[in-house]
C-alpha cells in the first residue's frame, strides 16, 4: 500500500509540475516593481536612444535563447543571450531595419533561433503533415465501415448451421 502511495504521488507530481512551471508566477518568481518580469538586460546594453531601444526589445522578445530554448533572449541571463542582445543592438545602430536585423541572426543563427517561426512551405508542411495523416486515416475507417456495411455487415449461417450450432450449444449444456 505505502508503494502505491509513492508511485501515486511521483506520477502526480509529475502531472502537476509542468503546469506549475509554466505559470507565470511560479515558473518566473522575479518580477520587477512594476508588475511585469525582471529582464535580463543589463544597464551597459541600453542604447542612449529610447525609441532604438524600444525597437531592440521587440526584436529581442522574437529571438529564442539558444541555451535556454524556451525563454527570449530579453529573459535570459545565458552569455550567449547576451551576445545576441548586443548583437542586435549593434545592427540597429548601424542603421539596419527590423526586417534585416531578424534576417541577419536568422542567417547566423538558423531559423531555430525565432520564437515564432515564419509562415513558409516547411513550416507549412511541418505542422501540416500530423493534420493530413489524421484526416487520412479517419478516409481509411470511414471507407472501411462502408465497404463493411455495403457486404451485409458479415456472413450469415444457413438454416442447417444454425440449427448444428444449437444442437452443440444443447449437448453443452449452454
Amino acid at each position: 500500500m505505502k508503494r502505491a502511495a509513492e508511485i501515486l504521488a511521483v506520477a502526480l507530481f509529475l502531472l502537476v509540475s509542468p503546469v506549475l512551471l509554466a505559470h507565470p508566477l511560479i515558473g518566473q518568481p522575479f518580477l520587477d516593481p512594476f508588475g511585469g518580469t525582471a529582464l535580463a538586460v543589463q544597464p551597459d546594453e541600453v542604447l542612449a536612444d529610447p525609441a532604438l531601444e524600444s525597437r531592440a526589445r521587440a526584436i529581442s522578445a522574437g529571438l529564442r535563447c539558444l541555451v535556454c530554448q524556451n525563454q527570449s533572449i530579453d529573459d535570459s541571463d545565458a552569455g550567449l543571450a547576451r551576445d545576441l542582445r548586443l548583437l542586435v543592438r549593434e545592427r540597429l545602430k548601424a542603421g539596419d531595419g527590423d526586417a534585416a536585423v531578424l534576417d541577419y541572426v536568422v542567417a547566423r543563427y538558423g531559423e531555430f533561433v525565432l520564437l515564432k517561426p515564419r509562415l513558409e512551405l516547411s513550416t507549412l508542411l511541418l505542422w501540416g503533415t500530423p493534420v493530413v495523416l489524421v484526416l487520412c486515416g479517419g478516409l481509411f475507417v470511414f471507407l472501411a465501415g462502408r465497404r463493411k456495411a455495403r457486404s451485409g455487415g458479415g456472413s450469415t449461417l444457413s438454416a442447417e448451421e444454425e440449427q448444428a450450432v444449437e444442437r452443440a450449444l444443447r449437448e453443452r449444456g449452454l
